[in-house]
């Protein structure tokens, strides 16, 4: 035999072996696998923007724009012409809130707590399970609910509120003035007696003239409720100028 003969050309030479196919199957599963975790992560980036940005934008705008419909009406009423605090109870709005520990301004309180109202960045008053007392009412125990994140999250900071702090409210005619005096950090979501005309979970053992402000905690979750109670300790009527009480005067 030939010398030349005892080699093999390159075309005579076994082509690679392909790789398994349940190898190449797992590694386009893998990578499909990976392009459908960073779409997800996308999408709840999205979603959690959404929900803890956005939607306090557009609460803010839309509550920013009824309240200012309401000071328009308060200004157009002749002074000549009062109306009566129990008018003031409409689906508009009641009045604004002011809590300076917080930091959020001046919140719109409206009747009812369901998220259909508290999702447009207002606190509401409790109409159901019980009843809500209203500040101008003799006695009884003025209770609101807010949300804590997303929708205008206007009691997001509840938790910087401390025993001695204000908080205000504020009408047509007359500022409300009360005083921080209990504190209930968490409880369960169920525990509506921390809304009753006498909260007794915050010392207290008879009638007054009360203010309880509920959100949920902790934050980002619904899980309990937070729970801050204070005191009328005056009311002060309002003068032409609108001239902030003292406690709003930082």
């Amino acid at each position: 035999m030939s010398r030349h003969r005892s080699h093999r050309s390159h075309r005579d030479r076994p082509a690679a072996a392909a790789p398994p196919p349940n190898r190449s199957v797992l590694a386009g599963f893998l990578s499909l696998l990976g392009e459908l975790l960073i779409t997800a992560g996308l999408v709840l980036a999205l979603f959690v923007a959404y929900s803890l940005w956005w939607t306090n934008v557009l609460a803010d705008r839309q509550a920013s724009a009824r309240g200012d419909e309401i000071r328009r009406q308060w200004h157009a009423q002749a002074p000549a012409q009062p109306v009566a605090p129990g008018a003031l109870d409409t689906q508009d709005g009641i009045g604004f809130l002011h809590v300076p520990a917080m930091k959020n301004g001046e919140v719109l309180v409206k009747p009812g707590t369901d998220p259909d109202v508290l999702d447009d960045g207002v606190a509401g008053y409790y109409t159901q399970p019980v009843k809500s007392a209203l500040p101008w009412d003799g006695k009884g125990n003025f209770s609101l609910a807010a949300h804590r994140d997303g929708h205008g999250a206007k009691f997001h900071n509840i938790d910087k509120v401390e025993n001695g702090d204000a908080i205000v409210f504020e009408t047509k005619d007359t500022w409300y003035v009360y005083k921080v005096f209990a504190e209930l950090r968490q409880t369960s979501k169920y525990n509506v007696d921390v809304i009753n005309p006498v909260p007794k979970e915050s010392g207290k053992t008879g009638p007054g003239r009360y203010i309880t402000l509920t959100t949920c905690t902790p934050v980002y979750t619904s899980k309990y409720r937070y729970i801050v109670w204070g005191e009328l300790v005056r009311t002060e009527k309002v003068d032409a100028e609108r001239t902030l009480p003292a406690e709003l005067r930082h």
